[in-house]
């Protein structure tokens, strides 16, 4: 039996370096062998590189990942908010987020952050 091997994202606690370094491999690597947001980087010779062939590896380099970090996170004076997404078709389940420790806390649907502003 043949072994096939992806090269792909090591799980770390730090979400961040990991980012990094997947962004780093992007920016050394030729657009035929980019690292997609899921991790994906085959060898070479590997078989599932056969659909580019006669065309280029087209890779979207605007992550989600890296949008929604450029957006601030959003002070309030509640204890507890709620996010929907921005709402409407476009938004997503509305959930209640506790704010009662310090630091930011993120939606798990959208990635927004929120801090409670006057924390003591």
């Amino acid at each position: 039996m043949a072994s096939k091997r992806i090269i792909g994202l090591v799980r770390t606690p730090n979400k961040a370096s990991n980012f990094a370094s997947i962004l780093a491999r992007n920016a050394s690597s030729d657009s035929s062998n980019k690292v997609t947001h899921t991790g994906q980087l085959y060898d070479e010779d590997d078989y599932r590189n056969v659909r580019f062939a006669n065309r280029p590896k087209e890779v979207n380099d605007n992550w989600a990942i890296q949008l929604i970090a450029e957006v601030p996170p959003k002070p309030t004076k509640d204890r507890i908010v709620a996010c929907n997404g921005g709402g409407g078709p476009l938004g997503h389940p509305k959930v209640y987020i506790n704010l009662d420790k310090p630091g930011d806390h993120i939606c798990g649907y959208c990635g927004l952050r929120f801090y409670k502003e006057d924390h003591h």
